[in-house]
Parts: structure tokens; sequence; C-alpha cells
């Protein structure tokens, strides 16, 4: 089964519990209720870890890509989606983004990619939280003039990983190249 319209029946057919106490890597991340609204298309995911475990039982140990996707998650105790497209510029309050960006500048946060297009008016940054020698959690804000998307992942995360866990979810493409994969020239 695919593991979107998984995720999707999950979410529909569950019914979330009290929020629980915000762990190490995670950032408080708003429903934007109002955006949502004005949105021509949206993406709210919140899935703690007692959900990412239930989705993850989902997915086919059969299927190489589903297999390694499923084994990272069971590292994870949080995947946050908020990801919204919009017919006109600049529709959402910069502001918005703004109070979610603030919070990463709290100890342990590092901005580890910046990547700015003045031509296409993009802005995408990467933060990783990092306790000791251990990342625990990791943020992406990326913003256009129609579109914003954050992504926090929390637990505990190895970059080289992350790959295998696009398309799941409700996380984006991230662009993340994998090594793995790559053919070796001579």
């Amino acid at each position: 089964m695919n593991a979107r319209i998984f995720l999707c029946v999950a979410l529909l057919g569950l019914s979330a519990g009290p929020v629980a106490a915000q762990s190490r890597g995670q950032i408080k991340l708003p429903e934007f209720p109002t955006l949502a609204d004005k949105a021509s298309e949206s993406v709210v995911v919140t899935l703690d870890q007692k959900l990412l475990g239930f989705a993850a039982s989902w997915l086919s140990d059969k299927d190489p890509e589903e297999a390694q996707a499923k084994k990272l998650v069971t590292s994870l105790t949080g995947v946050y989606v908020r990801s919204f497209t919009f017919d006109t510029d600049y529709v959402y309050p910069k502001a918005d983004i703004d109070a979610v960006r603030r919070q990463l500048n709290a100890p342990g946060w590092s901005r580890i990619v910046e990547a700015r297009s003045k031509h296409d008016q993009s802005d995408v940054n990467v933060f990783m939280y990092v306790e000791g020698d251990k990342a625990h959690g990791l943020a992406i804000i990326a913003s256009e003039p129609r579109e914003f998307t954050i992504v926090n992942i929390v637990g505990n995360i190895r970059l080289e990983d992350l790959h295998d866990l696009e398309g799941h979810f409700g996380v984006p493409d991230l662009g993340i190249e994998n090594d793995k994969e790559t053919p070796k020239k001579p």
C-alpha cells in the first residue's frame, strides 16, 4: 500500500491524544488554520512516536526503499510538516515563519545550510539540533513567494539516512543525495 495513502487513512482513523511534552530537537509548529483556508494546497503532518510506529508497521519489508524508511523511523520520535501553496504571492505573513525561525536560535540548534535565490525569491534553511556528538532534531524552513514548507524531524538522526525518509510520512523530496546509490567511477 502506498505510504501516503496509508498515512492519510491512519490520521483520519486515529484521534490524537493529549500533546506530549516537547522533546529535544522538536520545535513548536502552529497549525496555521487561517493559511490552510487561503491555500490552494496544504499538507499538515503531525506524527508522534506512537503514530510513527503504527504507520511504519504498514511499510513493506520486501520493498527495499520502504524497508529502509521503516528502519529509520524506529529511531525517530516525531515527524511534523506544514506545507502550503497559494495562488498569489505572499499570502502568508512572514512573521509566522519568523516566529518559527526564532525558536531555532535556542542553544543546541545550528544552521547547517542556508540557500537564498534573489532570482526565484526563495529561501531555504536547514538546522540541526545537536547534543554531545548526536543529532536529535532537524528543521527545514523553505519559502518562496507562493509557498512555504516547514519540516521538523525529531529523534536520533544521521544525515546519511535522511534520503530514505524523502517521500514518506509527508516529508517532501529534499534533494538529498545518497552516495550508496551513486555508481563509483573506475
